[in-house]
């Protein structure tokens, strides 16, 4: 399954602000860039919340996820597809635990096609390091 279109990082511009601005965690599989949402639309979802309730939820921008795989990971196309396709499965069941308005992305390293490892040990590894960026709630 993909990831719901309103939570795909998709434009190139988005893509190196999280590379540019973004905090980085390492893992033995992945990198993962976090940006944070910025500070300026918080101040001014914080006065339009003093001046008049705040009932939408559609104020709040969605968390945009990115998966970043490159041909040093695999020369098959086969293989670095299977390889995404494993993350967006995990980035998909994590959805809901995560903070809204972040921009991530999920940079494979090579160690990932190598060890012929599950998505469950994927999954777990990426749960790892969104709670190290603090983007997961309860940072569990």
């Amino acid at each position: 399954m993909a990831l719901p279109k309103a939570n795909r990082l998709k434009s190139r511009h988005d893509f190196q602000a999280v590379f540019r601005e973004g905090l980085r965690r390492n893992s033995s599989h992945f990198t993962l860039r976090a940006l944070k949402p910025s500070s300026a639309k918080k101040s001014s979802l914080d006065t339009a919340a003093k001046t008049q309730p705040v009932d939408d939820v559609q104020d709040i921008p969605s968390t945009l996820i990115g998966v970043s795989i490159s041909t040093k990971v695999s020369k098959r196309a086969v293989v670095r597809n299977r390889i995404k396709r494993q993350i967006t499965a995990a980035m998909q069941q994590l959805l809901p635990r995560l903070a809204p308005g972040w921009k991530l992305v999920v940079i494979v390293k090579p160690t990932a096609a190598e060890s012929k490892c599950g998505s469950q040990q994927f999954l777990q590894e990426l749960e790892q390091l969104l709670a190290q960026t603090e983007v997961l709630h309860g940072h569990s």
